[in-house]
């Protein structure tokens, strides 16, 4: 890992160590993420499968998981496995039920009464991605909202492994989210199936969950059409910040940017240190730790776009975290909670030595579905209210109208739109004759 002083570097090298890795060109993904979408829409089932074959490398009769499959997934999974997935589901679903807004109804005026009532959307995608590892945490991060939101349908698609199956622990923690539809598709043909509908994938509204560029790009794609499906939120590769001072253990530093850097070659690991001894001990306890884990090919390409960056103190160290905008941000600092009143840019935050980032991958109750790329200076994670339409009504009194519709035809009028105005005027003449609506 490269360790960088801030305070040596001039403004173009301070951008380029804030720099994302690379990705793929965006243009090449999404003319193939386009041709994908049009031969879903034209072919369904058939292009599905297709698909399928030349992705995944099974051919499949039956698209919908059945309850053979299900039934089989349960057996697959052991009692231990069982159990930290229902766990996991209840604190998840703990946190996430504080969230739904109440509906409220306020008198802004005499006689006008404003409301927002909450509408679950009708039917959603839940989208769950295998590539190297399965993702029962995925399922669990988007299906509990779901269910809290009470989205009447709720489906879910994952790519098939060699045998055809779909991982069982994904089925399972499908099952105890409440969720039976379950299709055997994957990637950018999986989010047109979504967004569009086939014979036997049904058409939602949004599209949920992280994928690799093409599902990314699929899912900006169908968003842009108002015959697709809205997204959830724009995402990137896995990344995660580190803040530490002097008082951090260099191994559990070290420990948690391995953690994000074994997603995936593109994802980004950095550490921020006022520390150069610090700085020294990490890079020593990431070649140690390296060499004993399993993603080491994946390891060995996401590191060489990590680096350590050493600065004056922790308040420039909360500057620099706020204009990366991190998906992951770790404070490993003497007092975390100060650091954490000036943090303004984050998807998610976990304050000190005893708060790794796994916990919120996984089980300590909020969403792993985060804004990364540096979306987080705008976009906010995953939570029940993205599964929720907020409406709002108003109705008026014949006295509120008398009162308040003189300002509306003002306005109208200031805006040069006539129609408006006597949408508002009529009513007031009617009123004025001393007739009841």
């Amino acid at each position: 890992m490269r360790i960088l002083d801030w305070n040596q570097l001039d403004a173009h090298a301070r951008r380029a160590a804030l720099e994302r890795p690379a990705q793929r060109s965006r243009t090449e993904v999404e003319a193939v993420v386009r041709q994908i979408i049009a031969a879903v829409r034209a072919g369904g089932d058939g292009a599905l499968r297709d698909y399928t074959q030349r992705f995944d490398a099974v051919t499949l009769e039956n698209l919908r998981v059945d309850p053979a499959e299900f039934a089989a997934a349960e057996r697959a999974i052991a009692a231990p496995e069982r159990a930290a997935l229902e766990r996991a589901i209840a604190n998840v679903e703990c946190f996430h039920r504080r969230q739904s807004l109440e509906s409220l109804s306020v008198e802004t005026s005499a006689g006008v009464r404003c409301e927002r009532i909450l509408r679950p959307i009708e039917a959603v995608g839940l989208y769950v991605p295998a590539g190297s590892a399965p993702l029962p945490s995925a399922v669990v991060m988007l299906a509990v909202p779901a269910r809290i939101a009470g989205c009447p349908q709720r489906i879910l698609c994952t790519p098939p492994d060699r045998t055809g199956r779909a991982h069982p622990a994904v089925l399972v923690a499908a099952q105890l989210c409440g969720i039976d539809q379950v299709f055997k598709v994957g990637g950018a043909q999986a989010i047109a199936a979504l967004a569009y509908g086939t014979e036997s994938v049904p058409k939602v509204a949004k599209i949920f969950g992280p994928g690799n560029a093409w599902v990314t790009a699929a899912k900006q794609v169908v968003a842009a059409d108002p015959l697709g499906a809205a997204l959830d939120l724009p995402a990137g590769p896995s990344e995660v910040l580190v803040i530490a001072d002097e008082s951090a253990n260099p191994q559990f530093v070290a420990a948690d940017l391995l953690a994000q850097a074994e997603h995936d070659v593109n994802a980004q690991a950095i550490l921020i240190t006022p520390s150069a001894t610090l700085a020294e001990a990490v890079r020593d306890a990431l070649a140690q730790q390296r060499e004993h884990l399993s993603r080491r090919s994946i390891l060995d390409r996401s590191l060489l776009e990590s680096r350590c960056i050493v600065v004056a103190d922790l308040a420039v160290a909360l500057e620099v975290a706020n204009a990366y905008a991190a998906e992951h941000l770790i404070l490993q600092v003497r007092e975390p909670r100060v650091l954490l009143a000036d943090v303004r840019n984050a998807g998610s935050v976990f304050l000190g030595a005893w708060s790794p980032e796994p916990m919120g991958d996984y089980c300590s109750g909020t969403n792993h579905v985060l804004p990364t790329y540096g979306y987080a200076r705008a976009y906010s994670g995953l939570s029940v209210l993205d599964y929720l339409k907020r409406i709002t009504v108003q109705e008026l009194t014949p006295e509120g109208l008398q009162s308040l519709g003189p300002t509306a035809v003002t306005l109208a009028r200031l805006e040069g739109l006539d129609a408006h105005a006597a949408a508002v005027t009529c009513r007031l003449a009617r009123l004025a004759e001393g007739f009841d609506p």
